[in-house]
């Protein structure tokens, strides 16, 4: 899923994505951030086109974890909870009402 998607899968407007991730889903991003990091200093990919072919590597690196995980689990390890869980109002005279209680 691309960040936006993702976000919206969460249910989240401006709060972080990675703060409202299961700690399975921010090492797997990690995993992805650092697979693709170290495929760039080795490759030295030059260009939009290379970059974006590392990128990729990189991201698969991270998905071959989540799938082997979730094999080994019987489940999906992505989840559409957030873990601050935010409440959102959507008038302001609720929040004025309340906050005059």
């Amino acid at each position: 899923m691309k960040a936006s998607e993702y976000k919206n899968y969460k249910g989240l407007r401006k709060e972080s994505l990675r703060d409202n991730m299961s700690d399975i889903e921010v090492a797997l991003t990690d995993l992805g951030e650092i697979a693709t990091r170290e495929l760039a200093k080795k490759h030295k990919p030059y260009g939009l086109k290379e970059n974006k072919r590392v990128a990729k590597a990189g991201g698969e690196v991270a998905k071959t974890a989540r799938d082997n995980l979730e094999h080994k689990l019987g489940e999906t390890i992505i989840s559409s909870n957030n873990n601050l869980n935010y409440q959102y109002l959507e008038e302001n005279k609720k929040l004025e009402s309340k906050n005059r209680s």
